[in-house]
């Protein structure tokens, strides 16, 4: 194969693990508003240059969404929604992995670490976008009770078990490992991290 076909081959193997991540399968503007959030951040967005970028009219985007809170509402709720969706492995620890291995696909990707670190850091300036994606956080935290409700149903841990802290503990370390540290997670290390967090959980009521 020349070298020319190879990194072409490359280049379209990144674009659509970031184009699954976002949705690509839905109109191409939406893929288009990550793209622009990851080049410009969200200050720097605007739904003229989204367009643009998608390649299709303004008037297309503000049928849909009056402003780029609203976009962001409804685009980072479906992201967000794939990120923990796992099914049951029969144990705590195997329920852990498959969570922790469905954030690590996302965060995986630089495109995507960049426009959680922004987001995050935008809250505290726009209240909105705060108050936006609310539900899909609480839709995450649905499907990390469910793992919970799995591993007391096996009697792997109490029913008083504190889950607030648990989700942030299944969650965080993670997260900055990846999207804030820049460091890395092979297979092992997300079954060493699926152990020690099992263990955390089960130390306690929290």
């Amino acid at each position: 194969m020349r070298s020319e076909s190879i990194a072409q081959c490359l280049s379209q193997h990144r674009r659509k693990a970031f184009h699954t991540v976002c949705h690509a399968l839905i109109p191409c503007r939406r893929s288009g508003f990550f793209e622009e959030w990851a080049r410009t951040g969200y200050t720097g967005l605007s739904l003229e240059r989204v367009a643009q970028t998608a390649g299709v009219g303004k008037a297309a985007l503000y049928r849909r969404w009056p402003d780029k809170v609203s976009m962001a509402s409804d685009l980072l709720s479906q992201v967000g929604l794939t990120m923990t969706d796992v099914e049951e492995r029969g144990s705590l620890e195997a329920d852990l992995q498959a969570v922790l291995l469905a954030i690590r696909r996302v965060l995986r990707h630089p495109k995507v670490r960049r426009i959680l670190t922004d987001l995050h850091a935008e809250i505290e300036r726009t209240p909105a976008l705060e108050t936006a994606i609310r539900p899909f956080q609480r839709a995450r935290r649905e499907r990390i009770d469910g793992l919970i409700d799995r591993a007391i149903k096996r009697r792997e841990l109490s029913p008083l078990v504190d889950r607030e802290m648990a989700a942030d503990l299944i969650a965080a370390p993670l997260y900055w490992r990846l999207a804030v540290v820049g460091g890395r997670s092979d297979r092992d290390y997300i079954k060493r991290l699926a152990r020690v967090i099992g263990a955390a959980l089960r130390a306690g009521e929290l």
